[in-house]
């Protein structure tokens, strides 16, 4: 049938379907290859401290990938989560599966409208963001959505802070942020920057001043929706900054585990390559025996607002306990939130979910 359809086509419109498949075929190629290459550099750096993965496991890594996720392609990140592990486990979701087939069959466009910061608050439904000022398509709102005059800016954002951050739409791993004052407020270039929101800059609890005062760590809580609608958290993890950078990245970021019961953080921390570390690397605080505070709330929370975006059904909330004890949102990552580190570190997360039948579906 596919064949007599094409038979129909006008050669020009034929050269044209045959460019973008062919476009297709090398976005997907150069996608797949890169985690191919990041998971191979992890998987180095691991065996140098755990040793070499098991031949038996990276057996079952490319039998799993192949007979069950349907590509031989997927084993790569099996073999890091199984060289971490020292084991192999059946659930374990590769983080390019997850990226080319769970987040466009459990999301669809609804996760990417987590990139237009500036609807977040409306969207979520919630005061736990830490607005101030949107600016959207050359204009700029307060966060009731009055228009408010350039000339007016500057005087609005620091109304109550020294200090304020500005996060441009579609920003991720930590780009796109910047820190400002009054002296490095240059509202030009934060038009020629883009659309996004202006945010108060949040005093954090003591806890995580202790590991880093410098700037405002991260507790990363991932929750899913389930099949019958439920709500339910999967995994947590604590990102701290290195003192060279102003806020939070992943290219630097120290993450730690942490326990989804008791909110108890892993004794062993990780760096960007994944080696491990018992205490931060520049202030040397150590990781085993502390407890994030508060942190039966900020699964509360991120439980309660998911309720209000469930068509996006994997969500990852970046929030933090500030020094008044109250949880504050600071951004959510609908489309590409990250899994692998906590797939790796305490996974399976999500083998109850279906998620490996989900290539064979339309």
């Amino acid at each position: 049938m596919l064949i007599a359809r094409l038979h129909k086509i006008r050669p020009r419109h034929l050269d044209v379907l045959r460019h973008k498949l062919i476009a297709a075929f090398n976005s997907d190629a150069a996608y797949h290859y890169g985690h191919k290459r990041n998971a191979m550099s992890l998987l180095k750096n691991i065996e140098s401290e755990k040793g070499k993965l098991n031949p038996r496991h990276k057996k079952l890594a490319l039998e799993y990938a192949h007979d069950v996720l349907g590509w031989k392609g997927y084993a790569p990140w099996l073999e890091v989560y199984s060289a971490f592990a020292g084991e192999f486990k059946e659930g374990w979701i590769p983080d390019n599966y997850y990226g080319s087939v769970v987040i466009p069959k459990t999301k669809g466009l609804y996760g990417r409208i987590s990139k237009a910061k500036s609807l977040s608050k409306k969207l979520l439904n919630t005061n736990r963001l830490p607005d101030v000022v949107y600016h959207v398509n050359g204009l700029f709102f307060t966060p009731d959505w009055t228009v408010l005059s350039p000339e007016n800016v500057e005087k609005h954002v620091f109304e109550n802070d020294s200090q304020i951050v500005y996060k441009a739409d579609d920003s991720n791993q930590g780009r796109g942020v910047r820190i400002l004052t009054k002296e490095t407020f240059d509202l030009g270039e934060i038009c020629r920057a883009g659309n996004g929101v202006f945010q108060s800059y949040i005093k954090q609890n003591a806890f995580f001043d202790e590991f880093m005062p410098n700037s405002v760590a991260t507790l990363r809580i991932t929750s899913v929706v389930e099949n019958s609608g439920k709500i339910s958290c999967r995994a947590a993890y604590l990102r701290i900054a290195r003192t060279t950078d102003s806020h939070v990245k992943s290219a630097s970021a120290i993450k730690i585990p942490v326990d989804l019961t008791s909110g108890k953080l892993y004794a062993d921390g990780y760096s960007p390559d994944m080696r491990s570390l018992k205490s931060h690397p520049d202030t040397g605080v150590t990781f085993e025996g502390k407890f994030i505070p508060n942190f039966d709330d900020c699964i509360i929370f991120a439980l309660k607002t998911h309720q209000a975006m469930p068509c996006c059904r994997s969500i990852g909330w970046d929030v933090v306990v500030d020094k008044n004890g109250t949880v504050r949102l600071m951004e959510w990552n609908g489309h590409g939130n990250d899994i692998k580190f906590s797939e790796a570190t305490r996974g399976p997360c999500f083998a109850d979910l279906g998620w490996e039948k989900l290539w064979k579906s339309s």
